[in-house]
């Protein structure tokens, strides 16, 4: 899959910050029966790599890896099964680490200089992070307008309730969404229903 059809497969990509609290197998199972396949694990814990390589043979996840900061991390995700490439920020390095081996990558930017850098490396599709600290819809949609064949994932304070203004912008392809597990989370039916009403939003 390109990263484009990583982008289109559902309206939310959760983002999870995922301690030993929750199976990741259930939680990737219910995740997915939600509608939500696609699952970005942050490497902000110990158990992120784990927790990737049990969820990856979850039938009809796409696991991928956020919080992906340089070349290391990034062979440490690939080798864990990581199936795309997340990053809050872009560096030359690791842009051209991602580009090298061919695995989807949605590095994050915040300004046209950002984006530009990315489309200098063949990149087009971005994470806008952080979304709401960086200026919100206004800013997003002030950015977008000289990069018309640049698309986006706005992550980054977005809530269940504002989602679907964000949704609602043509380059907006899907949000990252923080808010389907909540630190310390052990109730998987209650992960599953914010889920299904996440899969629910229109685009």
């Amino acid at each position: 899959m390109t990263i484009d059809e990583i982008m289109r497969t559902a309206p939310v990509i959760p983002v999870l910050v995922l301690d030993e609290s929750i199976d990741p197998v259930a939680l990737a199972e219910a995740l997915v029966e939600a509608g939500l396949p696609v699952l970005e694990v942050t490497l902000r814990t110990p158990s992120a790599l784990d927790a990737i390589r049990a969820m990856s043979q979850v039938p009809g996840a796409i696991a991928g890896a956020g919080t992906v900061l340089n070349e290391y991390q990034l062979g440490q995700a690939v080798e864990a099964g990581s199936r795309f490439i997340v990053s809050p920020g872009l560096t030359e390095p690791l842009g051209q680490a991602a580009v090298r081996s061919g695995i989807p990558f949605l590095p994050g930017v915040a300004t046209a200089g950002d984006i530009m850098r990315g489309l200098d490396l063949g990149l087009d599709r971005f994470k806008f992070f952080p979304a709401e600290a960086a200026g919100g819809i206004a800013a997003l949609k002030a950015l977008s307008g000289p990069f018309g064949n640049v698309r986006f994932c706005p992550t980054g304070g977005i809530r269940a309730d504002t989602a679907a203004d964000w949704l609602a912008l043509p380059p907006v392809l899907c949000v990252g969404g923080s808010w389907l597990v909540q630190p310390g989370e052990t109730d998987v039916s209650a992960v599953a229903e914010r889920a299904r009403a996440a899969s629910d939003l229109r685009r």
